[in-house]
């Protein structure tokens, strides 16, 4: 059981001057990301590229002792003049393997509620790494219809990816009845398997995902991470979503694309508005760079 108890297709998103406001969520396991790999220059570089790229990044594998790793990546994203932010979770996971979620995000287009972080009480050990949960609101829009959403940070281990995937509703769930009130809720992680895995484990048919079945490695081989929602209700989602080939888009050697992570970012595009389809609200929730 799973009970919160916080109170206790392409590679870079298009952005056309046209349309109305959007902004961008994604999601990277960086792959052990710990002290030794933020003090590599070009590395560090590399996710200060990609993290510029988006207005919400969720990090998983932060694996660092310290407390600095998040620090020191933001502060490198920020010496070109943007405002970015982090949020960090406990440490969670088994002794001696232990990791952290991370968001990092940019205050010019997004806030976070900083007292509504809590980590998913997993009092069973559904999830070997439990979900690290953020809620966050869009700045730029009229603040009655400003677009809210929850993001739920998650790792699923391989060696338990099959028991974990079962779960995934009953966290959905657990998450959109946590006394917050928000229907909007992503899930936005490393989940070891394809959409049509999800779909074919008994995933809700009302859920929907950022890619399908697209590699999501660095040597396009497994789909590994996905951004998932509710259909129905998170209308904000644009229909625009992709993976970020950082290899190709920089122009990296295999090698040093690995340096980075064995894994790709992947994103998908709102608009900054609640409900809102085609410039109207909806009666019912229904290659570029920024570097």
């Amino acid at each position: 059981q799973i009970v919160d108890t916080k109170k206790t297709q392409t590679d870079s998103p298009n952005v056309s001057s046209e349309q109305p406001p959007r902004i961008r969520i994604a999601t990277f396991n960086v792959q052990a990301f710990d002290q030794i790999k933020s003090r590599k220059p070009a590395v560090l570089d590399v996710l200060a590229r990609i993290g510029r790229e988006f207005d919400v990044l969720a990090i998983q594998e932060i694996q660092s002792r310290s407390d600095d790793v998040l620090p020191r990546l933001v502060t490198l994203m920020n010496k070109t003049g943007q405002e970015y932010d982090f949020a960090v979770g406990p440490r969670v996971g088994p002794d001696g393997a232990q990791e952290q979620y991370g968001f990092v995000f940019n205050r010019r287009t997004v806030q976070i509620d900083r007292a509504e972080l809590y980590t998913v009480d997993d009092r069973d050990d559904l999830f070997m790494y439990e979900p690290f949960v953020a809620w966050f609101r869009t700045v730029n829009a009229a603040p009655q219809h400003a677009f809210t959403f929850s993001l739920i940070n998650l790792r699923i281990d391989p060696s338990t990816a099959e028991q974990e995937i079962e779960y995934l509703d009953q966290l959905l769930y657990a998450v959109q009845h946590d006394g917050r009130q928000e229907d909007d809720i992503i899930l936005a992680g490393d989940l070891q398997a394809s959409a049509a895995y999800l779909k074919e484990a008994g995933l809700s048919a009302e859920i929907g995902f950022a890619v399908t079945d697209v590699p999501t490695n660095v040597v396009a081989t497994e789909a590994w991470d996905n951004l998932v929602f509710y259909k129905t209700s998170t209308a904000e989602f644009t229909g625009n979503a992709g993976i970020f080939d950082f290899l190709r888009i920089y122009n990296l050697t295999i090698d040093q694309a690995l340096e980075v992570s064995d894994h790709l970012p992947v994103w998908a595009e709102f608009r900054i508005d609640e409900g809102v389809a085609d410039g109207r609200f909806a009666s019912v929730p229904a290659e570029t760079s920024r570097r």
